[in-house]
């Protein structure tokens, strides 16, 4: 017979073991946290002073009060900023356990942020306090119950001693059987207590999330107005007897510099400035043969005088390059150079290294197509045949321009190369020099945009060129300013050298108004091509795109008589311009709102934002995007994006508002009446009067 001995041998010692451990979730479930980008692999893009959006969806079992917080973490790893999260407005009292808030960093560099959740015990009293207390339910103990939460509260380190004395008075009162249940619980409930309790909550079971990178770059990866002109048109002459042209260089360019500087722009962005191929070389309005005075297509790099390590001849010499920069510099401009990887049939790369591009079964080289479009003068790269020479020569050809003041780079067609291309480009070039940027030039599919988003571009052309009505404007802001605002930066350029819309070709002089206004006030990044100014706007017959086309020719355009004239939107683009820099609210992407008109042409949308000081910065953008008419209906606002205070209200409960472009003020509520006028002035840009 088998009996137990357990008395006779010592007992064995079964080690501790947390039944949490190896766990998912913690104490409270923290999930959905935003802005994430794949998990985490990839860091969110900020800029310093940008107010970011933080998300959670974080909950708990039971009627206990929870409470939910964003921490910003510096490069260091140092607290910087703690924000209590809550219920976005919209979602109140829907039980979407959704809460949100904004984290602003300061500064550049690899900053991070986590979720807090924990248990709100002043919160959980609170409401139970003010059920039971008035229902006459376990009063005394509700009020005990609150004076030891306060005095407990009232020794935590954390608190300075003007808090300390407030929440032990209030504990005091609650104490006091000699006063009535409702005096001795307002004091419990009084705002003083509510402004110590919001201050440094009063929290137990703190459940941390993981770390969730984000990277803060520059204020011009995000921030700024671009003004895109050729060095070669900028004084360029022809010779009235003969038709031929003297090219204009970069001293003569620099003369346009003061004018593009006075419009209030920031960057400066030339074509390219390498020699052009000779071979295949286009003719005017993209024709097959050229003439022995065509220049040809600045994107056809490469000819006997070199690559993209070279100037044209015509441009001048690196010295040349060199004073340009730095006149710019002088006007506050920044220079952005087109980085486009691809090559004439003459570049010297063709012969040197033929395996860096795609040889076709006949022994040629495979020449550019974007059916129907071909591009005979232009041979694409093929980066699989030799990976790691290709990407090498790129980097060194990027760090020569560095090395010569260039800072920004707008890449041509970056989604006709590999995306793990860039992701080492980008990531190589900014380990070193975390100042330089990246445009993305890619008008293409979303997911190709939204990868080279991720993959480092640090800002994008986007759809917005296309966007024109109120449903598609309305539905691509909310986009880009919620949805891909994470990692996609857009930049709304107007026009380009190859991009001249149906709406601008029909809609006059009104149609450039309300573009220019649209990208100045709905993006921190615009951006026009030279001749926005002069609504050109002839297309080529059966293109989008201008006859006569400067990417084929010379175009010597006569600023002064424009402006002598009057007929130039100069003084409109620097009115925006100047808008733009007096208003921190245009300077963030995140805070813009959508607002709702009865007129199915009138767009109303506004940013707010609150600076560090505490003064709050609003605007109003209510725009007629039919350029041909005057539209008039009825404007509706959501009054709790406005960033309204009692002390703003009239005595009426309104406000009053100044328009930016005309001058004029009224005082408006949360409905108003507007009529536009698209002859006259199509938007408003209103600045709420504080």
């Amino acid at each position: 017979m088998t009996t137990n001995t357990r008395t006779s041998a010592p007992a064995k010692q079964t080690p501790k073991v947390s039944v949490t451990e190896g766990l998912r979730f913690g104490r409270f479930p923290i999930t959905d946290v935003q802005p994430v980008v794949e998990g985490g692999k990839f860091p969110a893009k900020a800029l310093p002073g940008e107010g970011i959006v933080v998300s959670a969806r974080s909950f708990r079992e039971g009627h206990d009060q929870l409470g939910v917080s964003a921490v910003l973490l510096d490069p260091k790893g140092n607290e910087r900023q703690r924000v209590r999260l809550q219920p976005p407005s919209g979602d109140r009292g829907k039980g979407t356990d959704l809460w949100e808030g904004l984290l602003t960093p300061e500064s550049t560099g690899n900053w991070s942020f986590v979720i807090e959740a924990w248990h709100d015990r002043y919160g959980t009293w609170h409401h139970n306090a003010e059920v039971k207390v008035d229902a006459g339910i376990d009063v005394e103990l509700m009020l005990a119950e609150g004076a030891a939460l306060l005095s407990e509260a009232a020794e935590e380190p954390a608190r300075d001693d003007a808090d300390r004395q407030t929440l032990r008075s209030a504990a005091t009162i609650l104490s006091d059987t000699s006063l009535s249940p409702e005096d001795r619980l307002a004091a419990g409930f009084s705002r003083e207590v509510a402004g110590v309790v919001e201050r440094e909550p009063i929290r137990e079971l703190v459940t941390v999330s993981e770390p969730f990178p984000l990277l803060v770059e520059r204020d011009r990866a995000g921030r700024g107005s671009w003004y895109e002109f050729f060095p070669r048109s900028e004084g360029a002459v022809r010779d009235p007897g003969t038709g031929a042209w003297t090219s204009g260089n970069f001293r003569t360019a620099a003369k346009r510099l003061d004018a593009v500087a006075g419009m209030g722009f920031d960057v400066i962005y030339m074509p390219p400035i390498h020699p052009i191929g000779v071979q295949h070389r286009k003719g005017p309005n993209n024709t097959l043969i050229a003439g022995p005075n065509d220049p040809g297509s600045p994107w056809a790099i490469g000819a006997k005088e070199g690559g993209h390590d070279a100037i044209h001849p015509d441009l001048g010499t690196f010295e040349d390059f060199d004073a340009f920069v730095a006149r710019a510099n002088e006007l506050n401009l920044e220079v952005a150079l087109d980085l486009a990887l691809q090559a004439a049939p003459d570049h010297p790369w063709v012969t040197e290294h033929p395996e860096w591009f795609t040889t076709r079964v006949d022994g040629s080289i495979a020449y550019a197509e974007n059916p129907p479009k071909k591009y005979q003068d232009i041979f694409p790269l093929n980066f699989d045949n030799d990976p790691e020479g290709l990407s090498k020569e790129i980097l060194r050809i990027v760090e020569l321009w560095v090395s010569h003041g260039v800072k920004i780079f707008r890449v041509d067609n970056p989604h006709t190369k590999p995306v793990w291309f860039w992701e080492w480009l980008i990531g190589t070039v900014n380990k070193k020099d975390p100042d330089v940027v990246f445009l993305a030039e890619a008008f293409t599919r979303p997911a190709m945009m939204h990868a080279l988003g991720r993959a480092g571009f640090q800002q994008s052309y986007t759809y917005f060129t296309w966007r024109n009505t109120k449903k598609e404007l309305e539905e691509y802001f909310h986009h880009v300013s919620r949805e891909s605002a994470a990692f996609f930066r857009p930049n709304f350029f107007v026009n380009t050298p190859d991009i001249l819309t149906e709406y601008l070709q029909y809609g006059g002089p009104a149609a450039f108004k309300i573009r220019a206004a649209l990208a100045a006030t709905a993006s921190p990044l615009w951006g026009v091509y030279a001749g926005y100014e002069l609504y050109e706007h002839v297309a080529r017959p059966g293109a989008e795109e201008y006859i006569d086309n400067e990417k084929f020719e010379y175009k010597a355009r006569d600023w002064e008589a424009a402006s002598a004239s009057g007929r130039t939107l100069a003084p409109y683009l620097t009115r925006l311009n100047e808008i733009r820099k007096a208003h921190p609210a245009l300077g963030d992407q995140q805070n813009l709102t959508v607002h709702q008109s009865t007129d199915d042409a009138t767009v109303v949308y506004s940013k707010h934002k609150t600076l560090p000081d505490g003064t709050r910065d609003t605007i109003i953008v209510v725009a007629n995007v039919d350029p041909h008419s005057a539209r008039e209906g009825m404007v509706s606002l959501d009054l709790s994006a406005l960033g309204l205070d009692p002390a703003d209200l009239t005595p009426n409960g309104g406000f009053w508002v100044d328009d930016l472009i005309s001058g004029e003020s009224w005082e408006w509520g949360e409905y108003n009446y507007v009529r536009l006028d698209a002859h006259v002035e199509p938007a408003h840009i209103l600045s709420i009067r504080r």
